[in-house]
């Protein structure tokens, strides 16, 4: 894990899925799809953490999402 200050700033997306009401706010990075890695972080806490996942992984994720395989409780 590297601690150096990246190059130049991130761009977030805000996820079409996140309502508009201040809640349930998912952000990604598209720029690093190609690096293999997708971050993803809460957009209320924008210096928060941020959870990196395998492009495929992530693809798979929004296949399931996207195809009404994922529910909420």
């Amino acid at each position: 894990m590297s601690t150096a200050p990246a190059p130049h700033p991130v761009e977030w997306v805000k996820s079409s899925y996140s309502n508009g009401g201040g809640g349930s706010c998912v952000e990604w990075a598209p720029a690093f799809a190609s690096t293999g890695a997708v971050p993803v972080r809460d957009s209320k806490n924008p210096n928060g953490p941020a959870l990196v996942f395998p492009a495929s992984s992530w693809s798979s994720f929004i296949s399931a999402v996207r195809g009404g395989q994922l529910r909420r409780a």
